[in-house]
């Protein structure tokens, strides 16, 4: 399994002066998602999505030693399909913006995703997330309950074919450590005063 982090968004909802991938907490928020990962010893690679919108956390990952491949950063969409045509083995696909993120959170969420399944989505229920504080923009009803995407899901490129519809699979997941993605100030300031 390929662990593909998407790191190359505006972050224009964030509005800092640095790109938000490389806003600290202890470390850049970047580094701690690609530790996370490198730590889980689950991957046979882990590949950074850049684009030219995000130029120092693109610079940043390099030296880090992490491969990267680069998309036109049309948005999170676009550019992750253009990621995944390009890949063969299943993908685990995480945003780079998740500072809490664990080696075990990550070896939960591949034990419970089910291999035959073409693309699952981890899905976190609004109410957990309310009760943390946060916000989310954008939900999904699912078993009458409202969940808010992750930024985690678990893909079989193989079976994607550009352009048709793909069968959504969803494991409701509720853990702070994937609750908390930073998509506003108000994130970022959420998890300083933690």
């Amino acid at each position: 399994m390929i662990a593909l982090v998407m790191c190359g968004g505006k972050g224009s909802r964030m509005s800092a002066p640095e790109e938000k991938l490389l806003l600290k907490y202890k470390k850049p928020v970047i580094e701690h998602v690609l530790s996370a990962l490198d730590d889980s010893k689950i991957f046979s690679k882990i590949v950074c999505v850049t684009s030219n919108n995000a130029p120092k956390t693109h610079q940043f990952v390099i030296k880090l030693g992490f491969e990267v491949m680069e998309t036109k950063g049309l948005g999170y969409s676009e550019d992750l399909g253009d990621a995944l045509v390009k890949l063969s083995e299943p993908v685990f696909v995480i945003s780079g913006d998740m500072p809490l993120l664990d080696p075990s959170v990550i070896h939960k969420i591949v034990d419970l995703a089910d291999p035959k399944n073409i693309w699952t989505s981890i899905v976190i229920r609004k109410k957990f997330l309310l009760s943390l504080g946060i916000d989310s923009e954008f939900f999904v009803t699912i078993n009458g309950e409202d969940c808010a995407y992750s930024g985690i899901s678990i893909v079989n490129p193989e079976k994607i074919h550009r352009g048709k519809p793909v069968d959504e699979s969803y494991i409701i997941f509720d853990d702070k450590r994937i609750a908390l993605n930073l998509n506003t100030k108000k994130d970022y300031d959420l998890l300083c005063a933690a």
